[in-house]
């Protein structure tokens, strides 16, 4: 299951962890992130080996900012504190991985 990540979390949850981490950056009036959701979800279950967390930018403006997302839904992924891919819009589990693996 996906965790909240926040600012108070960001740094334990995110730059900290000791594997991949795959971020939702998304908003509950987004039709597109709705639709994301229940993919990211499965998403999560299905690959324990990765970290999947879900920053809603109405309540973490910070962090948006910091990763420069100017549309949602954005997936950021992070790995050892670095950002090494971003995708905007919707993603399928495929896309998922394929953004894991870059």
């Amino acid at each position: 299951m996906a965790v909240k990540i926040t600012t108070d979390n960001f740094d334990e949850q995110v730059m900290n962890s000791g594997k991949p981490v795959l971020l939702d950056f998304w908003a509950e009036w987004c039709g597109p992130c709705q639709m994301q959701t229940p993919v990211i979800e499965e998403f999560s279950k299905e690959n324990q080996d990765i970290l999947v967390g879900k920053v809603n930018v109405d309540e973490e403006p910070e962090l948006a900012m910091k990763y420069k997302v100017m549309s949602i839904p954005t997936l950021v992924v992070v790995k050892s504190g670095e950002k090494t891919a971003v995708r905007v819009g919707f993603s399928t589990k495929e896309e998922l991985k394929q953004l894991l693996e870059e």
